[in-house]
């Protein structure tokens, strides 16, 4: 059985990993240590799951203590991003195995801290990128795989957050480019690893345009410009498009994604010193909300990708042209947001000289397309031996795709291309 420390006790920590360990994964898994700065975090973990009455926590200048105590075989890192580095680099400094939300580290800086650290370990560090395993991407994979698609020439990408979603990062951490560095990081990274795995090639170069045009204190439906508001105290709330598309005006708050608790709002905070519900349009937001890039990749492949986080609905659409033919494929995410009728998700294949094949997968269940299930039993069950490709992502992987990140918000600031070897 092997030992897990957990450092970052985040709803995700609890739901993406507690959970399961404490249930499916019981008999491979034993939980032996907690790790936060803050000790609300811990109380809410333990009234959640009685099992873990007894496991000793500490608080986040104690990771050598807990180190020494619990002897783990494994840290799992779910913390804020920005403290990510820390946990990794001192996990691998003791030749300890690191599991770590994506993005693995904020900047390539600490990236390449990393891929050091772990050449000297014999620790190894998995990044969990749930969305290699939805089975739509599965399947993308082992058409290219299989050769279906010929040789890959170019790929767009274009992905769209909703305005529920995509105004949640303004709201939170995430708007200070510091702590999250940047939503072409935080966000996009997820996105630029699926690229990468699908294509097997390594970036080479970056170019991108992007901007703050819908949040920040010059966004258009700005109702009032005046720092330090929270939509729970908001005096303008009920004139902000933003609050009142997704909340009754007499009703509570609600601020809910997979990174925070159900029903968190300013009355009843789930945690010490930290506010869900800031406002969108505060001038203190450094970072992004639109980006369009090109991606040039070492084998000759071309990756056109836009993101906007202020979309009429949520999803992709994605089309990957080869010498043989051409792919395409939309999804429509999180239904209930969604006021219009839309079609299933399929893929369409079109051969270069031929009958378009229409290709449907059976849907599977659990986070981020069903991948989140699968991305576990990888982890705490090891890989599946009937799968014949690599999908476990590594420090490499996280590595090349917060190049690519930094890459799009620096050419952006910079208004040049971004070579990744200045990065990585």
């Amino acid at each position: 059985m092997k030992r897990y420390v957990i450092c970052g006790i985040s709803n995700r920590a609890m739901t993406m990993f507690i959970k399961p360990m404490l249930q499916q994964f019981h008999k491979e898994s034993t939980i032996v240590g907690l790790l936060d700065n803050d000790p609300l975090r811990f109380q809410i973990c333990k009234d959640a799951y009685k099992e873990l009455q007894h496991v000793p926590v500490f608080l986040a200048d104690q990771f050598e203590k807990m180190i020494e105590e619990t002897k783990p075989d494994y840290v799992i890192v779910a913390s804020r991003d920005d403290t990510h580095v820390d946990y990794i680099l001192a996990a691998l400094k003791e030749n300890i195995h690191v599991i770590t939300e994506k993005p693995m580290v904020t900047n390539a800086r600490d990236a390449n801290k990393v891929l050091e650290a772990e050449s000297k370990s014999t620790g190894k560090v998995i990044v969990t990128f749930n969305y290699r395993y939805n089975p739509f991407h599965r399947k993308i994979k082992e058409m290219i795989l299989e050769g279906k698609l010929g040789r890959i020439t170019s790929i767009d990408l274009n992905w769209y957050m909703d305005t529920y979603h995509g105004s949640s990062y303004f709201r939170r951490w995430n708007r200070k480019r510091d702590l999250s560095g940047g939503l072409s990081v935080h966000k996009s990274t997820h996105h630029f690893d699926l690229v990468n795995w699908w294509l097997d090639q390594k970036p080479e170069e970056v170019f991108a345009f992007g901007g703050l045009h819908y949040y920040g204190p010059e966004g258009e439906l700005n109702p009032k410009k005046e720092d330090g508001r929270y939509c729970s105290t908001c005096d303008v709330k009920d004139s902000c498009h933003y609050f009142v598309r997704w909340n009754a005006r007499s009703g509570a708050i609600q601020v809910k994604d997979d990174h925070l608790l159900s029903g968190v709002f300013q009355n009843d905070p789930p945690y010490t010193d930290y506010r869900p519900d800031a406002c969108i349009f505060d001038s203190e937001i450094d970072i992004e909300d639109t980006y369009v890039a090109t991606v040039k990749y070492d084998r000759g492949t071309i990756l056109s990708y836009s993101i906007n986080f202020s979309a009429p609905y949520e999803g992709y659409r994605l089309s990957i042209n080869g010498t043989k033919g051409r792919l395409e494929t939309t999804e429509y995410h999180e239904p209930s947001r969604i006021p219009f009728e839309y079609p299933e998700q399929t893929i369409d294949f079109f051969p270069l000289f031929g009958s378009k094949e229409t290709i449907q997968l059976v849907k599977s269940s659990g986070g981020h397309g069903g991948g989140d299930p699968i991305l576990l039993e990888d982890i705490f069950l090891g890989p599946d031996p009937l799968r014949d490709y690599d999908i476990q992502a590594g420090a490499e992987a996280g590595a090349y795709s917060i190049a690519v990140g930094e890459g799009v918000w620096r050419s952006v600031l910079e208004k040049r291309s971004i070579p990744i070897k200045e990065l990585i």
